[in-house]
């Protein structure tokens, strides 16, 4: 299983990991950590010679009850970061957390390789046209409303099923329009109860049904520091945990904020699968 990055085959047969750089101010976990150009490359050069494959940048936050945040200010946030790893590390494989075609546009065109859209294209009916020009991986994840107010919307008749339903429809949208590397993303904490994340969890392989590599993102999210009372500070162990759960039931790629233990967690289960 492969996706085409820049005209380079990415092998997803052995787990990828996404490192997460979050340059919003109200990020639940880093908001406002990245402040200043030498930060972020440290962040960003920590990450990659820890084992990133990916880097994830995100200039809007998608927590739950975020701030909205307008086209013209995400652009204005995003774009000289990209500038900056681009030519600090122009091999890098930036992926734009983004639903908006306009800065996925830009980012691509300024050299970004991967587009990771929360709304699957439903935000914006520009972005799916948009990726198929564009030619580059789209991640799709699933999330129903907006992050002002998807946790209202966590009602399901089947939630396993719901979900593939909703990756069926959009899938074949994309395929109609062509294009041809799409990776899903279940959306843990995004639209779904506590109980519902660890259900979505349990049966992740149900996924493999769609022949699409699948990208898992629970890093310090609120299904480990709520189930344990802690902090999200507090949330690297159970990250690593769920984290080999999720490799053990398909996943592809990590999304993460900490490279190097999610790293461990791929090497250790190669070692032990071989």
């Amino acid at each position: 299983m492969t996706i085409n990055c820049k005209g380079q085959l990415i092998d997803l047969s052995s787990p990828k990991v996404m490192g997460i750089l979050n340059i919003t101010p109200d990020s639940f976990y880093d908001g406002g950590k990245h402040k200043n150009a030498s930060d972020i490359l440290t962040h960003v050069e920590t990450m990659l010679s820890e084992g990133a494959t990916f880097i994830d940048v995100g200039a809007y936050s998608s927590r739950p009850n975020a701030d909205f945040v307008s086209e013209d200010e995400e652009l204005k946030r995003i774009t000289p970061i990209i500038e900056l790893i681009l030519n600090s590390f122009p091999d890098t494989l930036l992926s734009i957390d983004t639903f908006r075609s306009k800065v996925a546009t830009q980012a691509v065109n300024m050299g970004a390789a991967i587009i990771n859209d929360i709304s699957a294209g439903l935000l914006d009916e520009n972005m799916l046209p948009t990726i198929a020009q564009l030619r580059v991986p789209y991640i799709m994840m699933h999330m129903r409303g907006t992050p002002q107010n998807m946790q209202q919307f966590t009602k399901y008749d089947h939630l396993v099923q719901d979900i593939l339903s909703y990756f069926s429809e959009r899938m074949s949208n994309a395929k109609a329009l062509g294009i041809i590397d799409v990776i899903i993303d279940p959306g843990f904490g995004f639209s779904k109860t506590l109980e519902q994340n660890y259900e979505l969890l349990n049966h992740l392989e149900r996924f493999k049904i769609t022949e699409k590599p699948i990208l898992v993102g629970v890093s310090r999210k609120s299904m480990i520091y709520k189930q344990l009372r802690i902090t999200p500070q507090e949330a690297l162990n159970g990250t690593s945990v769920l984290n080999t759960v999720a490799l053990q039931k398909g996943a592809h790629i990590l999304r993460v904020h900490d490279v190097k233990e999610a790293m461990e967690s791929i090497r250790l289960l190669e070692a032990l699968n071989n």
